[in-house]
């Protein structure tokens, strides 16, 4: 299995990002999926999640209304779509997998995509 990130980036605040998760190995249809992020000096954090049937997502409550977590089934890639960024939404973002049976056991990570926004 493996897991991509892409998309990070240096933007301004109130600017917008997609990045992306390409994912080989697994299927999306037996796995939930999720973005979780690492500020410096802090702990890595959820951020969304998409379930494996696709029809429900989650939200920490600092991105509601203005990230959102989508995926391409036929492209095995997932997004996350990230409009009106703030300087506090600064960090190193990881797509990760857990088994449908298991859906908060995240077991498979990307290496992470740095996004940088200036104030």
């Amino acid at each position: 299995v493996q897991l991509v990130e892409s998309g990070g980036g240096l933007v301004k605040a109130g600017d917008s990002l997609t990045l992306s998760c390409a994912a080989s190995g697994l299927s999306f249809r037996t796995y939930n999926m999720g973005w979780f992020r690492q500020a410096p000096g802090k702990e890595r954090e959820f951020v969304a999640s998409l379930t494996w049937r696709g029809g429900y997502t989650n939200y920490t409550d600092s991105v509601k209304g203005r990230f959102t977590i989508s995926r391409d089934v036929a492209k095995n890639t997932m997004y996350l779509q990230m409009i009106s960024l703030k300087p506090e939404d600064t960090a190193v973002y990881y797509c990760a997998a857990a088994p449908s049976h298991l859906p908060r056991a995240y077991n498979y990570w990307g290496q992470g995509t740095q996004v940088t926004v200036s104030s």
